[in-house]
C-alpha cells in the first residue's frame, strides 16, 4: 500500500498516512484541516536518463564505434 504525505494545516504538522489511491480522496473530504503535500518523489527516472549527467568517455568511445559501424543510425554521442 503507498504511503502519502499529509500537513495538519492548523498546526503545520506533517504525518504519514497509509492509503489505497482511490481512499485519497474520501480521506481529504472528511479531514478539510488536512492537505496532502509531496516533498519527495518516486525517483522513475535516473540523471544520465534525465540528461543531467552526460556518460564518461569510455562509454561515448563505445556510442561512437556503435554508430561508424552503423551508417544511418542516429546514435548519440553526447
Amino acid at each position: 500500500m503507498p504511503t502519502y504525505n499529509f500537513r495538519r494545516k492548523s498546526t503545520n504538522e506533517e504525518f504519514t498516512e497509509f492509503l489505497f489511491m482511490s481512499e485519497i480522496e474520501s480521506y481529504l473530504n472528511n479531514n478539510p484541516d488536512v492537505e496532502q503535500i509531496v516533498n519527495n518523489y518516486t525517483g522513475i527516472g535516473d540523471p544520465y536518463r534525465m540528461g543531467m549527467k552526460k556518460p564518461d568517455s569510455g562509454f561515448r568511445d563505445v556510442l561512437k564505434q556503435i554508430k561508424a559501424n552503423n551508417r544511418g543510425a542516429k546514435v548519440n554521442t553526447f
